[in-house]
């Protein structure tokens, strides 16, 4: 019987962990520095990214502030990943099931 409830157990888990990457897909978050701005979704897909042409003065402030506008957007995503995971593993007693 408990090898069933283990199964069961692991059922739920993968259930969960699907619906988290199907939410982890429509969360956007936002990275901005100086004259851009990165949107990333959860999965850490980077969904746009905008730059104010006007304010380019040289080339490589711009690619310091894109790269710097991706690590603020991935960072984020990273944190509503870990909480959403974090929600489930509450759920799930604290731990994996297997």
């Amino acid at each position: 019987m408990a090898m069933f409830g283990k199964a069961k157990e692991q059922y739920e888990f993968v259930k969960k962990a699907r619906e988290i990457q199907k939410k982890l897909k429509s969360e956007i978050v936002e990275g901005t520095s100086g004259n851009v701005t990165v949107k990333m979704n959860g999965e850490m897909k980077v969904q746009s990214v905008e730059i104010d042409a006007e304010s380019i003065e040289n080339i490589g402030e711009l690619e310091k502030n894109v790269k710097s506008a991706v690590e603020s957007a991935t960072e984020k995503a990273q944190k509503v990943a870990q909480a959403m995971m974090k929600d489930v593993m509450g759920d799930m007693g604290g731990g994996m099931p297997f």
